[in-house]
């Protein structure tokens, strides 16, 4: 039976830059964690791997990034099919003005109203959500509100990535 891919998000990750974690110590450490299969795409911080047991991978490569390049980073996952569902919902021709974020908050209800004021006060609306997702469209294309968004409606940390990024990354590895 072959392994299902999981797909990871670090927080705060430019790899490449001073301060950050390279694309070795990032590999090396979902290596450490005993994953197969490792790929990381472009240089934000996003890995996909198989996996077993994801949460507890997930769990050991935080500590090894951490270990590896002196700095520490959040990790959060989600299988690549239902990434693949999510970057499927609607979002007529514009898909530079969403976000796809993960984050450890459970289900976010969009029909909430504080939740629409929060929103709205960070230029930005809650299209969809899921256990440990949401996808955020932006007034703005590539304004990059929904990290803080989710993060004040959750009270943790979350991590973002465009979906036109998720989309390629869908089409390279799991069409």
């Amino acid at each position: 039976m072959k392994p299902e891919r999981f797909v990871a998000f670090l927080r705060n990750v430019n790899q490449g830059q001073r301060g950050q974690p390279t694309t070795d110590d990032i590999r090396g450490a979902f290596d450490d964690a005993g994953c197969r299969d490792i790929r990381t795409f472009q240089s934000n911080g996003t890995v996909l791997f198989d996996a077993d047991d994801p949460a507890s991978v997930v769990q050991v490569a935080e500590v090894a990034v951490a270990v590896r390049s002196g700095h520490a980073r959040e990790i959060f996952w989600i299988p690549l099919a239902r990434l693949a569902e999510i970057a499927e919902i609607p979002h007529a021709d514009t898909p530079g003005l969403y976000e796809v974020t993960l984050h450890d908050g459970g289900t976010i209800t969009a029909d909430s109203g504080e939740i629409a004021d929060q929103a709205g006060r960070r230029r930005c609306a809650l299209v969809a959500s899921g256990d440990g997702w949401a996808l955020v469209r932006n007034d703005v294309a590539q304004q990059g509100n929904a990290t803080p968004l989710i993060e004040t409606l959750t009270g943790g940390r979350a991590s973002s990535r465009g979906l036109p990024t998720v989309i390629r990354l869908i089409d390279r590895f799991a069409r």
